[in-house]
């Protein structure tokens, strides 16, 4: 299992636009097939920054989205709205303590 985590920050004016548009493709990416979990997080103190956290069968599941017309689509309405380069990274899991 691969974790994705993205941080985006956006321009302040451009928020609400962003989340109208992850909320219109949420369930389409949570629904890719390879995608097991997806979250939206916002940071505590600076309201326009924001983290994608998702959960990918492999990097080749990962990568089947980024080449999708659905992250295209999503990314081309999301780009624009950005006040700093997103910054982004995958992982997996080494230990959970519960």
């Amino acid at each position: 299992m691969l974790t994705r985590v993205v941080r985006m920050t956006f321009q302040e004016d451009k928020v609400e636009e962003f989340l109208e548009n992850f909320h219109a493709n949420k369930e389409k990416i949570r629904n890719f097939p390879g995608c097991h979990h997806l979250e939206l997080w916002q940071d505590e103190n600076f309201k326009n920054i924001f983290m994608t956290y998702s959960f990918w069968d492999d990097e080749a599941a990962l990568n089947q989205y980024r080449d999708s017309e659905l992250f295209k689509s999503v990314w081309a309405v999301t780009k624009p709205l950005f006040a700093e380069k997103p910054s982004a990274f995958s992982a997996k899991k080494m230990v959970e303590l519960p």
